[in-house]
């Protein structure tokens, strides 16, 4: 029995080690999805998003005529009484950051300097987004190692 002890706390050590480790690697992309406790404005929020689909690209956009990405973000929060910030960074330095996103919070992606798409998670690892010009706002799932390798962060401004 003399040499569990020891043993033991390599173990732990490691373990705690391989945790602080972890902790210094990127961001991971932590998704939830719906819960039956979905707010009026989340439940706001994702109608005016899936009304958007194949609203086309339009840069500036923020009308059902055509969005951008930042737009369709504006358009959904707007539909739910929430003003966002115009433009995919401003929306990622200025509202409040969450670890874990739900449905209805946003999603941003970039070059770790500047985030230059936003998205917003449907649940189920769903974005609904606009993806540029030539194309429509359409719905993508998140495994997809692009967006897995540019994910900046979380935002959840909705209750």
């Amino acid at each position: 029995m003399p040499l569990a002890l020891p043993r033991a706390f390599t173990l732990v050590t490691l373990l705690l080690g391989l945790a602080l480790l972890s902790g210094c690697a990127g961001r991971d992309l932590a998704l939830r999805d719906a819960s039956p406790e979905l707010s009026l404005e989340r439940a706001l929020i994702l109608s005016s998003a899936r009304q958007a689909l194949g609203t086309p690209y339009r840069f500036g956009g923020n009308t059902p005529r055509g969005l951008d990405c930042s737009g369709l973000v504006e358009l959904s929060y707007r539909a739910a009484g929430i003003p966002v910030p115009r433009t995919a960074d401003d929306q990622y330095r200025q509202l409040p950051s969450v670890r874990e996103a739900r449905p209805g919070d946003l999603l941003f992606f970039g070059d770790r300097r500047k985030a230059t798409h936003v998205g917003i998670y449907m649940g189920n690892g769903q974005m609904i987004h606009a993806p540029g010009r030539g194309r429509a706002v359409t719905q993508v799932p998140l495994e997809i190692a692009y967006w897995q390798e540019r994910f900046l962060g979380a935002a959840g401004p909705a209750p």
